[in-house]
């Protein structure tokens, strides 16, 4: 089971060259392992007594977002596609800080799923106050041409439609003071010539936050998101080349990628009520890529 790293004064700046066969990739395979949550984190109970569905809940950012609520209190059900070692070690990390874990394992592009995924959590853990849509995959290609239209459909399927079908399917059992928050990325702002599919999706999603958060604000349930920059997660090494890899997040103003432990505080910081008085709103941990929001 993966370990919280130690404490260290700088996050950790090297991203080997290395692959993996196929996304949305393995944590287990990644060298060096992402750090998930700094042990010098202290939880506050910011969310005790809170339920949290998470998509792609098992690793990256998803599994800092996990591990950060239950710090804080909460208890989580984490959404997954096929990635059983990521999820059950997840598990372990949630209920070694005092948290419930549910593993609901399934494809996000099933309408059907995303449903029964909602029901299982609230029939399990008695109840749904946040809803993070996190889940995502993406194909880069230099040419335009290369991008299949299957893959473009693909990618919208798991990054803005499972978006749509989780929300209504959770807007039932949401209620006054509950949040809805999205993982949106840079690459919504600046573009990306090699991502075309992924930054289409990640648009997307920012006007999803923004449209959305309008329409449920009478019923004082705020929609924020969260956009990335690049961060060291299994989407890395199981979609770029071993050179792309090497060099990932070095043009940012930082120098370096980021660690998922450097983004899952924003998910709790928008869930909690220290961001009451925000919603239609995106938080930006990017290492100082140029964003143009």
């Amino acid at each position: 089971m993966a370990v919280p790293t130690k404490n260290k004064t700088h996050m950790e700046t090297q991203t080997p060259a290395q692959t993996q066969s196929h996304q949305p990739g393995l944590e287990t395979e990644m060298n060096p392992k992402p750090i998930f949550i700094r042990a010098s984190y202290r939880g506050s109970e910011k969310l005790k007594g809170k339920v949290a569905l998470i998509t792609g809940g098992d690793s990256g950012i998803g599994r800092s977002v996990a591990v950060h609520y239950a710090r804080e209190g909460a208890d989580v059900a984490i959404v997954y596609l096929e990635e059983n070692e990521d999820a059950y070690d997840t598990r372990e990390l949630v209920e070694a800080e005092g948290g419930r874990c549910l593993l609901i394992q399934g494809n996000v592009q099933q309408p059907e799923f995303c449903k029964a995924a909602v029901q299982t959590t609230v029939q399990t853990l008695g109840q749904l106050d946040i809803l993070i849509n996190n889940a995502a995959e993406q194909h880069p290609h230099t040419s335009f041409q290369e991008l299949s239209p299957e893959e473009m459909e693909s990618t919208f399927r798991t990054n803005i439609f499972s978006f749509f079908h989780f929300s209504w399917a959770a807007l039932p059992y949401l209620k006054t003071g509950s949040s809805i928050i999205n993982t949106t990325s840079v690459t919504a702002f600046r573009g990306s010539g090699g991502l075309v599919d992924y930054s289409s999706t990640k648009g997307a999603i920012t006007s999803f936050t923004r449209s959305l958060s309008q329409q449920l604000a009478e019923k004082s349930i705020r929609v924020n998101a969260v956009a990335p920059g690049p961060i060291w997660t299994p989407l890395i090494p199981a979609t770029f080349t071993a050179d792309k890899v090497e060099k990932f997040g070095k043009d940012t103003a930082l120098g370096r990628a980021g660690q998922p432990c450097e983004v899952g505080p924003c998910y709790v910081f928008l869930a909690s009520e220290d961001a009451s008085y925000m919603t239609g709103q995106t938080l930006h941990p990017n290492g100082g890529d140029v964003v143009n929001a």
